[in-house]
């Protein structure tokens, strides 16, 4: 029997070189048969035309079998491990979680080998990306984009001036914005709907440094003929930095916005989900953080760059136990300045962070958005760094700095929706057609849906998930991958430490049919394959990867293996225990809302009972919050009747009287609790800047500009005792592996006395919290009695109601006081707590 040789490669689609003996592992025997017994084989290592590794190998099979399907997949060693399976794509089954490839054998043309390609991810596959040829020293330049329905695609050039390339009806406007000197240049369709240019056919394409930051658009004659300009989704830069939408006129002042203002024709002013996409050398760093003139003159390698990335005496924390998370929305900073936070201000920060004490930052979504003005939650380029913050290097020397300090980065990434001004973007990116409109879920055809009247309904399939815009389309591999090997480049291009994946719950329970609202499950299904491709990626490439999710199903298995069924994140935010600890408007009353209801200044009994259930589940892997940007944003409360917007913690704490003299003490006091509970939990602790110094403006989406906090200034005067006492707090914490473990017990709760207390422990250390949202101190002592009390002394380590916290020092002036037979008789000062260490 003649043999029909099958070439297989894996491609990394990244330059570390981290997996070691690979193995391709396919169902074939030794003669090249189909078998049950999967057998492997040694794979070759090499470095492929992206400049990257990769892993090739041919197997021979007999073309006695042309006509069978084979599977097949590869193993590797890692420092994560060694036998790891090397395919984290689960098949297109939703009956299923396997991870292989298949194929059909089938005859080769002209003797040639038959070609079996994976590519973990796609970082530098698509998009404009070096492209290394044979015997060439210099990388050539190859563009690629996934348009499976387009009729045509070329990529085109336009100029550093304006950034835009207008409709193709302006195509003879003398400010089209077209480069008339340079290309364009066809791209070919390949396999997957790929289409990429050919070195052979666009011979300029040769040399990469020729195009280096040079504007380009894909130029595509869509499914139905029609010419549109899109920018390119794997774009490292988009060009705009302001917030105009040319709307497709020629970027120039001879135009008018809809407000019947002339345009600019400066780039600067163009919204970058809009503009031109730029073309940048991936391996190359600026070397000076900002230059007066774009493009930057001085580029260094990134391995210069990040060569004294890291220091001995400030490790940066590498488990989610071990952080203690500061929610830093860049945009927000920069106060007293007519203009957005940036990257700059960022960097000033880190001083006073690192005073404060936390050891992680988590910055609000950093990729490409709508506007300069904006939370950063309309993501349009995955790939491009929000250039009205600085950009792509920027933000590689704000993580460098942060690592130098010892601090983790941790990026806020919306994978639920698109921007939902996406036009250019992925909206409609090469059909007209719904049902083709290749990044977002649609279900049937659009003929399918009507209005009650008989109208027409297109959008109807579309899916909503709560988020603000349709559900991309997750059962596309190549719309995963998008997604997935945007987070692999922030690891590894940008050294990001982890990632706050947004709204899970959206992609995995909440998609339902636009028409109508029915639940679509297999979209859910889909939603769950990707997040456990998404998770099994990054362990894979980076086991210490800090994979947190915003999930509010408490769904146990977002924090479990997706070997055993589960998502594969390390942690998922826990909302719950911030609506029992302060709660808004919205909630019922099955939330206890301790602060908001302390605030009233009355008595009653509180709902301690409700919160303690939330304090003990703080241990299945949560990363609690007393505040963070969505409840300081979203929440609301009624006044007066009248429905108030955003309220910050220590505003809650005094029901919004006037933060002056006893009240501002009182209010502190009880913002003391607060935040005690949340960095005394078992656990991850966060909190949104500004909450450290008693920040009380409201922080809303549409005018958070206008309501920027003087962070530095304010740690200095009327936050100092707030600030201070989140300093010892925190330190507390990260001083005590018993504070970090996951062990927690709630030993006593008393709702009419508003006395709550609870046992933190490890291998090594046990401590008794015991706290109190009492008006009046408990200044003879307050008896608890549980068995789960350790006979012997305790001896008190942190008192809230201290005098440098702006206290009244009632507590036990750190003695040592005991236990006996489960009982132990503490003093407990009013609105606050004090812990113990046992001897």
């Amino acid at each position: 029997m003649a043999k029909i040789p099958v070439q297989f490669t894996y491609f990394t689609g990244f330059k570390r070189a981290i997996f070691n003996n690979p193995r391709l592992i396919g169902s074939w025997d030794e003669n090249g048969r189909y078998s049950q017994q999967w057998r492997s084989q040694q794979m070759q290592q090499m470095i492929g035309e992206d400049g990257c590794p990769c892993f090739q190998t041919t197997v021979e099979l007999d073309d006695s079998q042309i006509g069978w399907l084979f599977r097949w997949g590869v193993m590797v060693d890692s420092p994560a491990g060694n036998n790891l399976w090397g395919i984290p794509t689960e098949i297109n089954d939703s009956n299923s979680s396997d991870r292989y490839r298949s194929f059909t054998l089938q005859s080769p043309d002209n003797s040639q080998s038959l070609q079996q390609i994976y590519y973990l991810v796609h970082s530098r596959r698509v998009g404009a990306q070096p492209y290394y040829i044979p015997g060439q020293s210099q990388p050539a330049l190859r563009f690629a984009v996934w348009s499976p329905n387009a009729r045509n695609v070329e990529v085109v050039f336009g100029n550093r001036s304006s950034g835009y390339i207008a409709d193709d009806v302006f195509r003879n406007d003398p400010d089209f914005g077209m480069n008339p000197n340079l290309g364009p240049f066809p791209l070919l369709r390949t396999d997957e709907g790929i289409w990429q240019t050919d070195v052979t056919v666009s011979p300029e394409l040769a040399d990469f440094s020729r195009f280096d930051h040079i504007p380009y658009m894909f130029r595509i004659v869509n499914e139905g003929g029609r010419v549109v300009y899109r920018t390119d989704l794997y774009s490292r830069c988009q060009i705009g930095k302001g917030n105009i939408n040319p709307d497709g006129k020629p970027f120039s002042n001879r135009y008018r916005d809809t407000e019947d203002r002339p345009f600019s024709g400066n780039y600067q002013d163009l919204d970058g989900t809009k503009s031109c996409s730029v073309i940048v050398n991936p391996d190359t760093v600026t070397r000076n953080f900002q230059e007066p003139v774009w493009p930057e003159l001085e580029f260094i390698p990134e391995e210069e760059f990040w060569s004294n990335e890291f220091s001995l005496e400030r490790p940066v924390p590498q488990r989610v136990e071990d952080l203690v998370i500061y929610e830093l929305h860049v945009g927000a900073l920069g106060y007293g300045q007519n203009r957005p936070g940036d990257f700059q201000d960022a960097i000033n920060l880190l001083p006073y962070l690192v005073e404060l004490g936390v050891n992680a930052v988590e910055l609000l979504p950093m990729s490409e958005f709508r506007d300069e003005v904006n939370w950063g939650y309309e993501t349009s380029h995955y790939f491009a760094l929000e250039y009205s913050a600085g950009g792509r290097d920027q933000l590689k020397h704000f993580v460098r700095e942060c690592h130098r300090y010892g601090i983790a980065v941790i990026l806020d990434v919306v994978y639920n929706h698109f921007n939902p001004d996406g036009e250019r973007a992925e909206w409609a990116y090469d059909s007209d057609i719904p049902e083709h409109n290749s990044y977002y879920w649609y279900e049937g055809n659009s003929s399918d849906y009507f209005y009650p009247d008989g109208r027409s309904f297109p959008e109807g399939g579309y899916l909503d998930n709560l988020s603000t815009g349709f559900a991309p389309r997750f059962y596309e591999e190549i719309v995963r991958k998008m997604f997935i090997s945007s987070a692999v480049t922030l690891m590894e291009e940008f050294h990001v430490d982890g990632f706050r994946v947004d709204q899970t719950t959206s992609m995995h329970s909440y998609n339902q049919l636009h028409a109508d609202g029915r639940p679509v499950s297999n979209a859910n299904i889909f939603g769950a394959k990707f997040l456990r491709e998404w998770t099994r990626t990054m362990k894979l490439i980076q086991s210490n990867a800090l994979l947190i999710a915003e999930d509010h199903s408490d769904w146990e298995p977002v924090t479990e293996s997706p070997d055993v069924g589960g998502l594969g994140f390390d942690a998922a935010w826990y909302a719950n225990f911030y609506h029992h600890l302060i709660g808004d408007a919205r909630q019922g009353t099955e939330y206890a809302k301790l602060i908001p209801t302390a605030g009233y200044g009355t008595n009653e009994p509180l709902a301690l009972d409700r919160f303690a259930g939330a304090l003990g589940w703080s241990g299945h892997r949560k990363v609690v919050y007393h505040e963070s940007h969505d409840e300081a944003g979203n929440s609301y409360y009624e006044q007066g009747g009248l429905r108030v917007e955003s309220r910050r913690t220590i505003v809650s704490a005094a029901n919004s009287a006037p933060l002056i003299g006893e009240t501002r003490r009182y209010a502190e006091a009880r913002c003391h609790f607060a935040v005690g509970m949340s960095i005394l939990s078992a656990g991850t602790p966060m909190f949104l800047m500004g909450e450290e110094i008693g920040a009380q403006k409201p922080y809303r989406y549409s005018d958070f500009m206008a309501n920027r906090e003087d962070l530095l200034g304010d740690r200095q005067t009327i936050g100092q005792r707030l600030f201070r006492f989140y300093q010892d707090l925190i330190q507390l914490r990260r001083n005590h592996s018993g504070m970090r473990s996951h062990l927690i017990d709630i030993l006593y709760v008393h709702n009419a006395n508003r006395v709550i207390a609870f046992r933190r422990w490890d291998i090594s250390e046990e401590f008794l919290v015991v706290a109190s949202l009492n008006n009046q101190p408990f200044s003879s002592g307050y008896t608890i009695n549980n068995s789960r009390i350790g006979d012997g002394q305790w001896h008190e380590i942190f008192n809230s109601d201290a005098a440098l916290y702006g206290g009244n020092s009632i507590g036990n002036f750190g003695a040592d006081i005991s236990a006996t037979n489960g009982y132990i008789h503490p003093i407990v000062p009013a609105n606050g707590f004090v812990v113990f260490q046992r001897h």
